[in-house]
């Protein structure tokens, strides 16, 4: 699989959340292969999942950026899937894709911690504004969460490596001592 550059999202500023890699868990064969698909295409890494149990242990296993999840699954429901995924990391942005268009559903989908809501079929430029615009409200919401108190801006490189840096540090270049890659700091909002 090769690694994409995925999105580097415009929060205003020179920093930027990066979304790479994203998780699919999506039981239904030709669905799952058209998101991937879309989604290489336009640059970022993506693991499949089938059920609620590999969408768990692949969660734990690659940590995904953001998750694009399906509600009716053998098993586990979607819902159950996002209230677990959310337990493990609040953070993390998850995107209901069902064929289910009801308020309930939607309503439902929120309380368990869904960050959007898209009902298939879906268009590649739908799905690609809901990935940018949920990827910078989850970069503000976290930075805003854990920096303005600290003094630090929290941030991962595509590679996986994590980094907490000094506020003062916000818009500056640096490499990550991990993969190599060079990294400019987000600035804070």
């Amino acid at each position: 699989m090769s690694r994409g550059v995925g999105y580097v999202v415009d929060t205003g500023d020179a920093g930027g959340a990066v979304t790479q890699n994203i998780l699919v868990v999506e039981d239904k064969d030709e669905t799952s292969e058209f998101l991937k698909k879309i989604l290489e295409k336009n640059g970022f890494s993506v693991r499949i999942a089938k059920d609620g149990g590999q969408a768990h242990s692949t969660f734990a296993m690659y940590r995904p950026d953001m998750v694009l999840l399906d509600l009716i699954l053998p098993g586990e429901s979607g819902f159950e899937i996002c209230e677990r995924l959310k337990a493990q990391r609040e953070n993390v942005p998850v995107v209901v894709i069902s064929a289910i268009d009801l308020e309930s559903s939607r309503n439902l989908a929120a309380k368990t911690g869904a960050d959007g809501y898209l009902t298939k079929p879906i268009r590649e430029s739908e799905l690609l504004e809901t990935i940018k615009s949920i990827s910078k409200s989850a970069f503000r919401r976290s930075h805003r969460d854990k920096s303005q108190d600290q003094g630090a801006i929290r941030f991962n490189c595509t590679c996986g490596k994590r980094f907490k840096v000094s506020i003062k540090r916000q818009g500056k270049l640096m490499t990550c001592s991990s993969c190599g890659d060079s990294l400019t700091v987000p600035r804070q909002s």
